[in-house]
């Protein structure tokens, strides 16, 4: 499974990311896309460790959700299992993995200086970072979606689960949409990926 990586990520990370996987009880699987995350980490029944990344991310995505989750592995290694998913410990250590990849032989130069700021204090998605997510997005295959953000007030779209919505105003950094079948309010962030209706 590990060589099968080589696929999936920056071409020049594949040394520095073979340094990381030389345990025997830790799986990495690649899923079909998943809406609700890019991977995760868990501790199998039967002791070993599971990574799965969704095979639809483009290599850089790839790569920091893949760095991503092997911190949630080595912070449980170091810190035990009572830590919280993306506390202090995580952040510190997800920091520390990704610092050697942080450097023009992996990621091209203009994302260096958003990775430098997003890994300053990093968040439990990538995506919660919208700078980043976008810039992340233009190495994405060409498809038909739209994000939050480009839809004019007023406008209808829909999520991937069918789901209705009516483009409202913009807050701070979200925008105010509702639930056309609710009435309910629902914040989205700007880079949500929409089809208009």
């Amino acid at each position: 499974m590990q060589n099968l990586l080589k696929d999936y990520i920056p071409s020049n990370a594949w040394a520095l990311i073979s340094k990381l996987l030389v345990y025997d009880n830790l799986v990495i699987k690649i899923k079909n896309e998943r809406k609700t995350r890019h991977g995760d980490y868990r501790q199998l029944s039967n002791g070993k460790h599971q990574i799965t990344v969704n095979s639809n991310l483009n290599r850089c995505q790839f790569l920091i959700t893949l760095i991503h989750e092997i911190a949630h592995f080595e912070a449980y290694k170091t810190y035990g299992k009572f830590i919280k998913p993306h506390g202090k410990e995580w952040k510190y250590t997800f920091q520390r993995l990704m610092l050697p990849f942080l450097n023009p032989n992996i990621f091209p130069n203009h994302l260096l200086p958003l990775l430098a700021q997003h890994f300053k204090n990093p968040k439990a998605s990538s995506d919660t970072d919208t700078v980043l997510a976008l810039a992340l997005k233009q190495f994405d295959q060409p498809n038909n979606r739209t994000y939050v953000f480009e839809m004019p007030l007023g406008a209808t779209f829909k999520l991937y689960n069918g789901r209705v919505f009516k483009m409202g105003k913009k807050r701070v950094k979200r925008f105010e949409c509702v639930e056309i079948k609710t009435g309910r309010l629902y914040l989205f962030n700007p880079n949500a990926e929409v089809e208009r209706i």
